[in-house]
């Protein structure tokens, strides 16, 4: 079963609150924040050998990305409400 069908029930609600678009986002939100959990998870156990502090270089880059991700859909988010915030206040006039 693909993710989507796995997430039809929570992508449907999101929609309903948010618009598609809007909604559609928000659950990619929530998919990356669940890959960034399993990512931390496995940079326990995956430590880097120089730091063992930190995860392992390859972790750390794919944590990057996902974070670089979730901050790229949150502004598009946050322009979408910015077009429908104008597009009401240009309609109230």
């Amino acid at each position: 079963m693909s993710s989507l069908m796995h997430r039809r029930d929570e992508i449907e609600k999101y929609e309903f609150m948010m618009g598609p678009a809007r909604g559609r986002l928000a659950v990619t939100l929530d998919m990356l924040t669940d890959a960034l959990i399993l990512i931390g998870q496995h940079g326990v156990y995956c430590t880097s050998r120089r730091n063992p502090s930190k995860p392992a270089l390859d972790l750390e880059t794919v944590l990057g990305e996902i974070n670089g991700a979730k901050e790229l859909i949150q502004s598009v988010m946050q322009e979408l409400e910015k077009q429908k915030l104008a597009a009401s206040g240009e309609s109230g006039k």
